[in-house]
């Protein structure tokens, strides 16, 4: 399809233009979500004492080897042993120190010898928990029966037997999440080296966009684009800024984007980019500091606006050449792409800092595949992690009729997913409402994108395809 390019195509061309961006250090709780760039060593050993796993009493071995219930052990109490305590007690032959779980063995003491083994302290049968100390300090003291024997290190937990000091904690291109913040809170660490969260402006153009809320005017329709692709950003771990809708005005979108770019790693637009009279990403991208604009003029095939007609659907071609020849870093291209729906598409760098700027097609089903296609890989690409693309398996096709898809155009079906059973190899894939890109309700139901080939023009039940899983 001379003057089209692929959707591989397109994808490459935007992971040669972003890096990841540079490491910064950052607070624990600020780092969740970010990637490590270094091993982390860890400072000091986890436990960093040898503790007890139980409520219990610690004791020497030799000294309840032979309890049981008949005749039990009795050991003199000779103090109480608190996590976060002072100087434990020594524990002497015929004696045992009271200790809570997590709290550091005394010097002495072999094992812990849970509560419910002995009588805690009452004189009486079995225990069940002891007394709190406040209620009665004594328990501190006097005698204590057990009733079964332990072994050496029984219910202790050794020092280092999580993890050693200068061994490594976490390695390089780990994602932090709630363990692995956890993890280096516990070993003492405080800060970390990571690639951060790249920050994700995103707006929606269109004069006939109207907040969600708000009442519609004639010929008006509910922003959705901004807040699905917002959402999209965090999902794909970014912090996403959603702006809201810009009217098509080239002036008032080109003031946005250029107070935005000072808070921005990467710019998404969606609509504008057709060549309708009122579609004007182009025209407001014209005298960035920092931006060419160049490529083709991309096919107006109805998936400008953010709700306009679909005139992908009925395959249409337009004109327009995007051309082989390499472009510079530096510029904003705007080209047709063997796909539907989100035929039209724009990216490029803007402003001084070489912002990646997205421009994805306006109709709801066309954005978000897009950003999934394209802008989720470069922002995992900016967080330095890999795989940037979403994960994908074969699965067989399940549906009442056959399918058509255009020729030479990659289709992405809206699907829900089913995995293998037992004894199966391959899961199933059933659309989910029509190929329309302006069908919100079918996108909301799938969990699934069904790849249809550009070579392929008709696909029936019990065929196997390529299905990229959203979930």
């Amino acid at each position: 399809m001379s003057g089209t390019r692929s959707v591989d195509e397109h994808l490459a061309d935007i992971l040669r233009s972003v890096r990841p961006l540079e490491p910064i250090e950052l607070h624990l709780l600020d780092a969740q979500g970010c990637v490590l760039t270094e091993d982390v060593l860890v400072p000091v050993s986890l436990p960093p004492f040898d503790n007890s796993s139980m409520d219990g009493y610690a004791v020497r071995v030799a000294d309840v080897e032979k309890a049981d219930e008949d005749a039990p052990a009795v050991l003199e109490v000779v103090g109480d042993v608190a996590a976060g305590a002072g100087r434990p007690p020594e524990v002497g032959p015929g004696q045992a120190a009271r200790v809570m779980t997590g709290a550091p063995l005394p010097p002495g003491a072999e094992a812990v010898v849970p509560v419910e083994w002995t009588d805690g302290g009452t004189g009486g049968g079995p225990a069940d928990a002891m007394a709190a100390h406040s209620a009665d300090p004594s328990g501190a003291a006097g005698e204590v029966r057990v009733h079964r024997p332990v072994a050496a290190r029984q219910y202790v937990r050794g020092k280092g037997s999580d993890v050693r000091a200068g061994s490594v904690a976490l390695e390089a291109g780990t994602v932090l999440g709630p363990a692995q913040i956890g993890l280096l809170a516990a070993v003492g660490c405080g800060t970390v080296t990571v690639r951060p969260r790249p920050r994700v402006v995103v707006l929606s153009t269109g004069s006939e966009l109207v907040r969600p809320g708000a009442p519609l005017g004639p010929g008006q329709i509910h922003d959705s684009n901004s807040f699905a692709l917002t959402a999209a950003a965090r999902d794909a771990g970014a912090i996403a800024y959603r702006v809201g809708a810009v009217a098509d005005d080239a002036a008032t979108l080109r003031t946005v984007i250029e107070d935005q770019l000072v808070r921005a790693d990467a710019i998404v637009t969606s609509g504008g980019v057709s060549v309708g009279a009122y579609d004007v990403v182009k025209e407001a991208l014209t005298g960035l500091e920092g931006t060419v604009l160049g490529g083709a003029e991309p096919a107006d095939d109805g998936d400008g606006g953010n709700g306009g007609g679909d005139g992908e659907d009925a395959g249409g071609e337009g004109a327009g050449s995007a051309g082989d020849t390499p472009r510079p870093p530096a510029r904003v291209e705007f080209r047709r792409l063997a796909m539907q729906p989100g035929k039209p598409q724009g990216f490029g760098l803007v402003g001084p800092d070489r912002i990646p700027l997205f421009a994805l097609p306006g109709n709801p089903v066309s954005s978000y595949v897009s950003f999934e296609l394209f802008v989720r890989p470069a922002l995992r690409a900016l967080m330095g992690l890999e795989p940037v693309t979403r994960r994908t398996v074969a699965a067989r096709l399940e549906c009442e009729e056959p399918i058509a898809s255009p020729e030479g155009k990659r289709q992405f079906l809206r699907g829900r997913y089913e995995p293998p059973t037992a004894g199966e190899e391959l899961g199933t894939v059933r659309p989910v409402g029509g190929p329309g890109s302006h069908l919100l309700g079918s996108l909301a139901r799938a969990d699934a994108l069904v790849v249809v080939p550009e070579r392929t023009t008709e696909v029936a039940r019990g065929d196997e395809l390529e299905v990229v899983l959203l979930d």
